[in-house]
């Protein structure tokens, strides 16, 4: 079993700027690529940013040059940096992990979802 716990969700101001956490724990042999989603209500769930094993990432369009995602492989915590926010950029974030467990088969995780609400 594997769990992702995300944390810093909140309430903020436009151009504002939060920082979400999300840890992976449990049978956890190692951790390939990490992600964030976003889903607002009635819309699609998307890719807001990704970075590999290796530390390579990648950006959706409307993020790009204001948020930044980073990971700390001790702490099997993936980290997203959100600055100038929107009012657009509210939405439920989810931590997505790319895990392979002892048994050596690999796994999509997801964390529980954390609100951010972007409002003057």
């Amino acid at each position: 079993q594997v769990q992702l716990v995300e944390s810093g969700g909140g309430l903020v101001q436009p151009g504002g700027s939060l920082r979400l956490s999300c840890a992976a724990s449990g049978n956890i042999f190692s951790i390939n690529a990490m992600a964030w989603y976003r889903q607002a209500p009635g819309k699609e769930r998307d890719l807001v940013a990704s970075i590999t094993s290796g530390g390579m990432t990648t950006y959706a369009d409307s993020v790009q040059g204001r948020f930044t995602i980073s990971r700390d492989n001790t702490k099997n915590t993936v980290y997203l940096q959100m600055n100038s926010l929107k009012l657009e950029d509210t939405a439920v974030y989810y931590c997505n992990a790319q895990i392979e467990t002892w048994s050596r088969r690999t796994y999509d995780y997801w964390g529980q979802g954390t609100q951010v609400t972007v409002s003057s």
